[in-house]
């Protein structure tokens, strides 16, 4: 069963039932992430918006999480939201066909999945590489982003 985090109010910005994935805009494991997402989610079931954005600054903020160090992606839908580990699995599940397989990964204690996902996120630009600037989206990617006023 997914460990979600609840708050009282419903996340700003989204639709009722509208699920966004926040992530690191200047990492680029994080960057290839969001593409990876934006190619295998046929039904546009996943909003992105990079932390650094006003719209994932303000999403960070509703759900008390840091503004400034962030070190792991996020999803957030209605009052729920999804951090490290359960926050894969969450994304994981909307994606078709082959793609929830990645579920099994699900066997392993949440501590040691964790550990796990803190270990590449800490080091993900010595691993990955970091980009000078946030990547902005090709317009014919742009309706997957999430806008304030969209």
């Amino acid at each position: 069963m997914p460990v979600s985090l609840v708050r009282p109010d419903p996340a700003p910005l989204l639709a009722p039932g509208e699920t966004v994935v926040l992530f690191d805009g200047v990492c680029k494991l994080c960057s290839g992430w969001a593409r990876f997402l934006i190619r295998h989610d046929p039904h546009h079931r996943i909003r992105l918006a990079a932390v650094q954005s006003p719209e994932g600054q303000a999403l960070l903020a509703w759900a008390g999480l840091p503004l400034d160090a962030f070190d792991t992606m996020a999803v957030i839908r209605d009052q729920h939201y999804w951090v490290r580990s359960e926050a894969f699995f969450e994304v994981v599940k909307l994606l078709p066909a082959a793609w929830p397989v990645f579920r099994m990964l699900r066997i392993f204690p949440h501590w040691f999945r964790d550990w796990a996902y803190d270990r590449v996120a800490l080091n993900r630009y010595r691993l990955f590489g970091k980009h000078e600037v946030c990547l902005l989206p090709t317009p014919d990617h742009q309706q997957r982003f999430l806008k304030e006023f969209s």
